[in-house]
């Protein structure tokens, strides 16, 4: 009986431990989308927060999973170092550009293409956090920049700048015209007197 006893106890602290290591579980935060434009460099931001400082052990896992739903590609692993992947699409095309000391474990991603439209995830594990929330990022490579609601914008009030000009010129230009129509008619009055 005392052997039944004590194993149930182990049992109910075990889950007790479990969901409390659960609750302790580091958080990644990212952003949803990212649109880039062809060529161009892209940073993916990558954050994490943990109840537990930050430890040696430390390790971040940044995957690729490209739009056509094919395996999985390793991006770039960091355990006390950057260590960048040896094969792949990413070989020569991704960097750390984080700071664990800020709980920032982003990436840059070089010279980006079409192929590379899919989801990045970022995941952190911070002994003894190990379990927690996996971070997406969507990409998508676009060939030019759209004309955005921003840029409309830009142009109507560059535009409306560029008329208050103009009519700000043309009422100076009308009104040193009737100044000087006024003084010579004054100038052929004060003659003929």
């Amino acid at each position: 009986m005392c052997g039944r006893a004590w194993l149930g106890a182990a049992l109910v602290l075990g889950a007790q431990l479990r969901a409390l290591w659960l609750a302790a579980a580091v958080e990644v935060h990212t952003a949803k989308e990212v649109v880039a434009v062809n060529g161009t460099n892209q940073r993916l931001k990558c954050t994490f927060s943990s109840s537990s400082p930050v430890s040696p052990q430390l390790s971040v896992t940044w995957n690729f999973q490209p739009e056509d739903l094919s395996s999985h590609e390793p991006v770039f692993y960091y355990l006390k170092e950057p260590h960048k992947p040896p094969f792949g699409r990413f070989k020569e095309r991704v960097t750390w550009d984080g700071n664990i000391e800020r709980n920032d474990v982003s990436i840059v991603i070089w010279n980006l293409q079409p192929s590379d439209n899919g989801t990045f995830t970022c995941q952190v594990t911070n002994w003894p956090d190990v379990y927690g929330t996996i971070g997406e990022v969507r990409l998508r490579v676009v060939q030019k920049v759209s004309f955005s609601e921003i840029h409309f914008l830009a142009v109507a009030i560059g535009s409306a700048s560029v008329l208050m000009i103009i009519v700000v010129t043309a009422v100076i230009v009308c009104r040193q015209h009737r100044r000087k129509a006024r003084d010579k008619r004054l100038e052929v009055a004060d003659t003929e007197l």
